[in-house]
Order: structure tokens, then sequence, then C-alpha cells
């Protein structure tokens, strides 16, 4: 169940980054000066990274941590 949850979200991520939505147009501004695309892309970043600890701290074999 675990791998599962964390294939979707690896898929929904994935999906997530083709933000075709935001191609033609760069208003309106975020916080008056950011671009939408790259408000959107620092959200992405955050996600990607919060995703990757959350794998790591889920998915991680266990048996490679032991000591010798």
């Amino acid at each position: 169940m675990r791998n599962a949850m964390a294939w979707l979200a690896i898929g929904a991520l994935l999906l997530a980054h083709q933000d075709w939505w935001n191609w033609s147009t760069a208003y309106p501004l975020a916080f008056g000066f950011l671009p939408v695309g790259l408000w959107y892309h620092a959200l992405f970043t955050l996600a990607a990274a919060l995703l990757m600890a959350g794998l790591v701290h889920w998915c991680w074999p266990s048996g490679l941590e032991r000591d010798e």
C-alpha cells in the first residue's frame, strides 16, 4: 500500500509539472511583481522537495541502515 501511494504521488507531481495553462500569459502577477508561471514553479519546487523528503522517510529500505 505504501509503494502504491508513493507511485501515485510521484505520478500526480509529474502531471502537475506540465503547467500548460500558464504558458500564454504573464498576468496576473503574484504579490504585484512575480509572474504567475514563476510563482507556480516555485510552489511546484517546494512540493517536489516535500515529496522527496517523505519518500526518503517512509520508503527508504531499513536494511540499508543496519550496523554490520
